[in-house]
């Protein structure tokens, strides 16, 4: 089965040792072309490694990406856009979720432009852990270069014009109804 626009579908984070990590269920797939796909959802379920299960509390885009290993999850809150980077596999689409590994490393980038690197002592700890290769450790450290530059660069799709189109697609039925 392959991905379209309007399906909803699971998203689902492994770790390196192939353990699921998070899952998060019925996204919105509004966007996909050669390289990237675009998802949305808003008050998601999402379950945790342990079982544990919460809901996102704003609506949010997800960018991933196939031939970069991040993957950027945009979150709309009331005092502005935030960007929250992982460090990660390319996804892939199985006919059953969208699926990545999460690499541990994460970005947060807030709504002035400002970001902070998080994580750097699970990503320390699990690289010894779990024997990442050296070719995924340098992966994994050249792409969070390039993303910060990205971030640095206001390239999409770290820039507000560019999500809020996506935004605009995603929630278009839900800002029609407020206006009403």
């Amino acid at each position: 089965m392959e991905l379209i626009k309007e399906m909803s579908v699971s998203i689902q984070s492994y770790k390196h040792d192939q353990k699921i990590h998070r899952v998060w269920k019925n996204t919105k797939v509004i966007d996909k072309n050669e390289h990237m796909l675009v998802t949305a959802h808003n008050k998601a379920k999402v379950i945790e490694e342990n079982g544990r299960t919460w809901y996102t509390k704003e609506p949010a885009i997800c960018y991933f990406y196939d031939n970069a290993w991040f993957n950027v999850i945009v979150m709309f809150k009331k005092d502005g856009i935030y960007y929250y980077c992982n460090l990660s596999s390319p996804y892939l689409y199985d006919g059953e979720a969208i699926k990545y590994i999460d690499y541990d490393l994460d970005v947060k980038v807030y709504p002035d432009g400002t970001y902070k690197v998080l994580d750097e002592n699970e990503y320390n700890y699990h690289l010894k852990k779990m024997h990442y290769p050296m070719d995924v450790k340098s992966i994994i450290e050249n792409e969070l270069k390039v993303l910060i530059d990205k971030i640095i660069k206001k390239e999409a799709p770290f820039n507000n014009e560019y999500v809020m189109n996506h935004y605009n697609i995603a929630f278009f039925d839900q800002l029609k109804e407020k206006k009403v």
